[in-house]
């Protein structure tokens, strides 16, 4: 499982920042879970094969939990990384150029809308 944050850069482009289990804050329950964070809402989607979204922005700040699909993420600076099953995104770049999608293996994932 990896956790990858989406950003939006000083230049305006979005950028994939992974993080590891050193940047989560365990402080409840004998230090083995984070801090609720509180959420607005939860959409389960299907992704179809090969669906692509040209660049766009997140919506609003949200995880992005890929329960059984795989997307590929791109950048405008032609990079890209691609989330597996297991994988979360969290999606804070709602501003400048934004990302791409596009699926690589079908199937569902969750946004889960978070607070400002």
């Amino acid at each position: 499982m990896k956790l990858v944050r989406a950003y939006t850069g000083s230049d305006g482009e979005s950028h994939l920042e992974v993080r590891s289990e050193a940047d989560f804050d365990f402080v409840e329950r004998d230090n083995t879970r984070t801090a609720v964070e509180d959420a607005t809402g939860v959409v389960f989607a299907m992704r179809p094969d090969g669906y692509f979204s040209d660049f766009h922005n997140a919506p609003r700040r949200q995880y992005v939990l890929y329960l059984a699909c795989s997307v590929e993420i791109g950048l405008g600076d032609g990079s890209s990384m691609v989330m597996e099953p297991g994988d979360v995104l969290l999606a804070e770049d709602t501003s400048g150029r934004g990302h791409s999608s596009r699926v690589i293996k079908g199937g569902i994932c969750a946004f889960v809308r978070l607070e400002k």
